[in-house]
């Protein structure tokens, strides 16, 4: 086989600039607009966020970017638009599944609309932590600010911070103060309980989050309202803190026997540690007990049984935050938030209640 070097190519009277050494024209809007075969408004409205574009016209200018490499020149931008491409986020737990993971949606959300996200990670056991994270995320030029709370403590802080720049809090609305409750809760949930129930249980009980949490407020909620609208009786609500430490625990400090048939698990890693003390305890899962749980995490599908779960969306949720910020900042109407979308994943650890037609 024969190579030929850079020096041979151009010897040999080559024209190619790239071949020359000349650097490469960066795509713009208008190659990826022509390579999709739509407008570059288009383009645009996608980069920015913009959701209201059908499915197979997003799935072309995405396949479109990723072919021609794509990057949004910020520096540029900023010059033309007199305005910051940096976004300041600031989170906590950002070791948690859910927490992460919107992290991520927004991570992503924003840099397809031309903007880089800074992302601070706050220390919840320091009083001062807010204000010192406003302190240092402010030196910089900011066009915004993406506030994202899972406490009411965290929302409390931030409702009372000066950002100085457009900013935007998600946080997960408690559905006893708000009119739309979210698809988990509204439906995710009762789909749930109904499957369960489908099983032949009759007798539940749910290891719940911190109170602290309006998500756990939420899921408990919804659990006790499927509950009462299947006729199903509840053993009670016991408490963790979404570890798998605490969901451990929560069995194990049960007091009086077990008479629920099945646990459902307000996230997967308390339904993780519920399965290993049950299975300490002599109960086999799904044979003697059912254990559900929310989320999804990855690792819920190699659990011994694999899990049962509600799958959620929180990447769909830090994609809305960046738009509902970015409606400020440029100064358009962001479509309305659909809240948390679920969707139910039955596996091996649930089966049919003990006593009914379909156990063995």
């Amino acid at each position: 086989m024969v190579r030929e070097t850079p020096g041979e190519t151009a010897k040999a009277g080559s024209t190619d600039p790239a071949a020359e050494g000349a650097p490469a024209k960066p795509p713009t809007i208008y190659d990826v607009a022509r390579v999709a075969g739509v407008s570059h408004q288009t383009v645009s409205r996608l980069l920015r966020g913009y959701e209201g574009i059908r499915p197979q016209t997003k799935t072309r200018v995405m396949d479109a970017l990723q072919e021609l490499g794509y990057r949004p020149n910020l520096a540029a931008r900023s010059l033309t638009t007199g305005r910051s491409q940096r976004i300041g986020a600031l989170t906590h737990e950002i070791d948690q599944v859910g927490p992460s993971k919107i992290a991520q949606g927004a991570s992503v959300a924003a840099r397809q609309a031309g903007y880089l996200l800074d992302i601070v990670t706050l220390d919840m056991s320091n009083a001062d932590a807010i204000n010192d994270a406003l302190e240092l995320i402010m030196q910089h030029d900011l066009a915004g600010v993406l506030a994202l709370a899972s406490t009411d403590e965290m929302t409390q802080a931030f409702e009372a911070a000066d950002f100085r720049v457009p900013a935007y809090i998600a946080a997960e609305e408690d559905d006893a103060f708000s009119n739309r409750r979210s698809e988990l809760t509204s439906v995710g949930l009762p789909a749930l309980i109904a499957h369960l129930a489908g099983l032949g249980h009759r007798t539940l009980l749910h290891i719940a989050g911190s109170t602290t949490y309006s998500a756990a407020r939420n899921r408990r909620r919804a659990y006790e309202a499927a509950v009462a609208d299947l006729s199903l009786h509840s053993q009670g609500v016991v408490y963790g803190d979404w570890s798998a430490r605490s969901g451990y625990e929560a069995i194990t400090g049960l007091r009086g026997k077990l008479e629920a048939t099945a646990v459902v698990a307000a996230n997967d890693q308390m339904a993780l540690g519920a399965m290993l003390a049950l299975t300490e305890q002599g109960y086999r899962i799904p044979e003697d007990i059912s254990v559900a749980g929310i989320d999804d995490i990855p690792e819920a599908g190699y659990f011994s049984p694999p899990l049962t779960t509600l799958r959620v969306n929180f990447a769909a949720q830090g994609r809305n935050a960046v738009q509902q910020l970015l409606g400020q900042i440029e100064g358009f109407t962001p479509p309305s938030s659909t809240g948390l979308t679920s969707q139910l994943i039955t596996r091996r650890s649930t089966g049919p209640a003990p006593g009914t037609a379909g156990h063995k």
